[in-house]
């Protein structure tokens, strides 16, 4: 797991001494810093845009930075990783739920407190499936299946989805002599 420190990034690359992310140019020159950092990562590796010694995120640095990174990960432009955000607080989290809602997107983010939680758009059933993963940490298709009274190609399905919004991670496993999906948590 890598850490990305925005306040640091800020720092190098704006030198004007604010905390606060603000302005679409100010959120064009992070994002494609952290583009930058982002190639240097290997397949699998989850990323946490850390926000804890930032101030201020206003909506357009959010749809900037956030909401783009976001969308051009589930675009495939970043091979196999995994974005989440930490450090956030109350209104941090407010303005990126807004960038990413108006573009249907959802990313998982560590508040300050340390709940965990799923910030942006997100269908009701993906969400429960999600919340089961968080809860167990990992689980097939099969086990999805017994545990909701699902069909397996639902199951699978919605699992497949939430891999493909990069909310949970794919591994192959062996299980009882057969090859076996598994997803977990980021």
């Amino acid at each position: 797991m890598s850490t990305y420190d925005l306040y640091k990034l800020l720092r190098e690359e704006l030198k004007n001494g604010s905390s606060d992310l603000v302005t679409r140019q100010s959120g064009q020159v992070i994002r494609k810093r952290i583009e930058r950092e982002l190639e240097k990562e290997e397949d699998g590796s989850v990323i946490v845009l850390d926000f804890s010694k930032i101030g201020v995120i206003d909506y357009s640095c959010a749809d900037e930075i956030v909401a783009k990174l976001i969308s051009r990960l589930l675009g495939g432009e970043y091979g196999e990783r995994y974005i989440i955000l930490g450090g956030l607080n109350e209104n941090q989290k407010e303005n990126i739920e807004v960038a990413l809602e108006r573009k249907d997107l959802a990313v998982m983010a560590q508040m300050r407190d340390g709940r965990r939680t799923l910030i942006g758009s997100l269908h009701n059933y993906l969400q429960k499936t999600l919340e089961l993963i968080l809860r167990k940490g990992k689980i097939t298709a099969g086990e999805l299946s017994d545990m909701l009274k699902l069909p397996a190609n639902t199951s699978g399905t919605r699992l497949l989805n939430l891999h493909k919004k990069r909310l949970v991670r794919r591994m192959d496993e062996t299980r009882n002599g057969g090859r076996v999906w598994v997803y977990e948590k980021v």
